[in-house]
C-alpha cells in the first residue's frame, strides 16, 4: 500500500474544506473509494469528484481507467475540477 498525498483545486478544494490530505492506496480508484467513503455525506465534494480530471505525479489520468493508474509512495494525487474561462 502506497501513502502520498491528495491535492484539491478550486471547487474541490472549496468542497473538501482543505487544500490536501493523505492516501494509503495501492490504485487511484482504491484512493478515490475512500475519499467517497470519508466524505459520504458531503454531496458537493462528491459530485465535484464526479466531473473531475486527475493527475497523478504530475501525469494526466485521461481516459484510462482509474483501476490501472498505480500510486507510488510519496506520489501525488491532484484533483482538477473543470475550469470555465476564456
Amino acid at each position: 500500500m502506497a501513502s502520498g498525498t491528495i491535492r484539491y483545486w478550486a471547487a474541490a478544494k472549496d468542497a473538501a474544506g482543505r487544500e490536501s490530505e493523505s492516501y494509503e492506496a495501492e490504485t487511484l480508484a482504491e484512493a478515490l473509494e475512500a475519499l467517497r467513503s470519508r466524505y459520504f455525506a458531503n454531496d458537493r465534494l462528491l459530485k465535484v469528484l464526479d466531473r473531475s480530471s486527475f493527475l497523478v505525479d504530475e501525469y494526466p489520468v485521461g481516459k484510462r481507467a482509474h483501476g490501472e493508474v498505480v500510486l507510488k509512495e510519496g506520489g501525488t494525487v491532484e484533483v482538477l475540477p473543470p475550469f470555465a474561462g476564456g
